[in-house]
């Protein structure tokens, strides 16, 4: 008998971080199944800010920023991180942003994608006919390697048996609770509002 249950073995090892499902953080060789909750991502520009502190914090932008756009959003108790070579800015990067229902973790959580392999993925697979309602299937992400040899693969599954009604009830309770993704461009918390 297994010392994880199922649900805790996925917040281990799938990158279920609180309230997001960031690929990156999905371990190389596990997969997590997700729904979408809406077909209508949040588009937008991404640059991240590192503080002297070593915090890190995104910015987002609705247009590609220019470097004075990211200086500007940043002021002065933010710094632009650094590329892959070390010396130059991390370039800005176009993300989506969309409320999905991670199956493993049973929960509501916002899957954010810089990844250009995987939006283009979701992209062919939204314009096949077989999945045109993109709401009423799932999706199974995986991940193989790390750093710059990750590769992902997404696929399409149909609907898990029985899940349909815990979705409904995790994306009712989470716009009851206040949830708007939008608030993702202003730094605030897509789960509920500021006070």
């Amino acid at each position: 008998m297994p010392f994880l249950s199922e649900k805790a073995k996925s917040t281990v090892s799938a990158g279920a971080g609180g309230g997001y499902l960031n690929p990156s953080k999905i371990q190389s060789g596990t997969s997590v199944r997700f729904s979408l909750l809406s077909d209508s991502p949040l588009e937008f520009w991404e640059v991240w800010g590192e503080a002297v502190d070593n915090s890190r914090k995104p910015f987002r932008f609705e247009s590609q920023p220019t470097p004075e756009d990211v200086e500007a959003a940043m002021g002065a108790n933010y710094f632009r991180r650094k590329g892959q070579d070390g010396e130059t800015p991390e370039p800005a990067k176009f993300a989506l942003a969309v409320p999905v229902f991670n199956h493993d973790a049973g929960l509501v959580q916002v899957l954010s994608i810089v990844q250009k392999s995987i939006a283009r993925e979701l992209d062919a697979i939204s314009q096949l006919e077989e999945y045109s309602d993109l709401l009423s299937i799932d999706f199974q992400l995986n991940k193989e390697g790390n750093g710059l040899n990750t590769e992902y693969g997404l696929r399409p599954l149909p609907r898990k048996k029985g899940s349909q009604e815990s979705i409904d009830e995790a994306w009712s309770e989470a716009k009851k609770e206040g949830f708007d993704i939008s608030r993702l461009m202003t730094g605030g918390n897509p789960f509920k509002e500021d006070v």
